[in-house]
């Protein structure tokens, strides 16, 4: 098979360790949250879902055929009484939290939902896991645009200033420190680690929310039409979505074993040339066998800053943790997943081929499932 530049030097997720393990899984319906359903369910976990239904059509969610691999509960983290019943149902040992109002323009637009969902959402999840009478630890998702960022092109390290220009990054700022607070106030005597994840701009097959570069890419090819694209210069630290739930995984492991004290970390790709959104979009439309052209979104848009780069050194160091799909590996995996769905292949097959291929570095596989 074709390779793809993966890299073969990271130990996969331990499968041992997920096996029978409960896990609660919040924002399971979102993109994220399916690939996260499809692998914990491959690893054998008995998972508990609990998010909004799906808001786009198509859905991976849906297209996947995921909540066969789940607990599935259709709740609303702003309503802390729904939340603490389905917590007290689960009961769960860990804890994955990505539940979100994750886009910066939709932010701008519903500002007090966006708040409400990030902050008192995860507010109203950690006040119910504090009867949970088994839990053993609690990972709290946020993003890498919780930093004050004055566009000075350098790295984010865990210890920068938390800030946020947008009510999307802001929410997030203040998610860490409610979380901070209550790992603290309530969690610590107990001796239940409760940490955030510091993600990337997460790439991957079966995104198609507003807003976002590579659905946007997929819906203009999808429609014929001319794809815009708001900030051609961008930077960000673009990361396949298997390599942040990899990270993410291997980090809840790490906290509920005693083998981190760690209680923030950032996952991002290797330090290097970012690549700008031009870029991407170039490497997208190739791979994607579309013609390779944008125009400029001349529209109303919030600011949205320049530069973001992570440096995740500390989770490397500390989990044993890197990307296994850097650079143009991940968009032809990305790339591979959309074609897959125009092509009319099963798509929940097809995922998991993605995610086995992952885990047993059988790179050509991530772009062509075996027939």
């Amino acid at each position: 098979m074709e390779s793809l530049g993966m890299k073969l030097d990271t130990p996969p997720v331990n499968a041992d360790f997920w096996r029978a393990r409960h896990v609660l899984l919040t924002g399971h319906t979102g993109f994220k949250g399916t690939w996260a359903t499809h692998w914990l369910s491959i690893l054998g976990a008995d998972v508990t879902g609990l998010a909004l239904a799906p808001d786009t059509v198509p859905s991976m969610f849906e297209l996947t055929g995921a909540r066969d691999c789940i607990a599935h509960h259709v709740c609303d983290i702003r309503d802390g009484s729904a939340v603490a019943a389905v917590v007290g149902k689960a009961d769960p040992e860990l804890v994955l939290h990505m539940a979100a109002q994750p886009l910066v323009r939709r932010s701008v637009r519903e500002p007090v939902d966006t708040f409400a969902t990030n902050v008192m959402g995860t507010v109203n999840l950690l006040e119910a896991l504090r009867s949970a009478q088994r839990l053993k630890a609690v990972l709290v998702v946020t993003t890498d645009k919780v930093y004050e960022n004055s566009e000075s092109g350098l790295a984010f390290c865990e210890e920068d200033a938390l800030g946020g220009h947008d009510p999307y990054a802001a929410s997030k700022a203040a998610c860490e420190i409610a979380v901070s607070s209550f790992a603290r106030t309530y969690f610590a005597e107990k001796g239940i680690p409760v940490a955030t994840a510091r993600g990337g701009n997460v790439i991957g097959g079966g995104d198609f929310s507003e807003d976002r570069l590579v659905p946007d890419i997929w819906r203009a090819m999808q429609k014929g039409e001319a794809l815009r694209v708001r900030y051609p210069r961008a930077t960000r630290p673009w990361q396949h979505v298997l390599d942040c739930l990899a990270g993410y995984l291997t980090y809840l492991a790490a906290l509920a074993e005693g083998r981190t004290t760690e209680r923030a970390l950032n996952f991002g790709p290797e330090p290097g040339s970012p690549m700008m959104v031009a870029e991407i979009v170039a490497s997208m439309q190739q791979a994607l066998g579309t013609r390779t052209a944008y125009v400029l979104d001349e529209g109303p848009k919030p600011r949205e800053m320049l530069a973001l780069t992570l440096n995740s050194e500390r989770a490397r160091n500390s989990l044993n943790w890197s990307d296994r799909l850097p650079g143009e590996a991940a968009l032809q995996a990305t790339a591979g997943w959309y074609k897959a769905l125009a092509d009319g292949e099963d798509m929940r097959r097809f995922t998991l081929y993605q995610i086995d291929a992952f885990m047993t570095a059988r790179a050509g596989q991530l772009a062509h499932a075996e027939r």
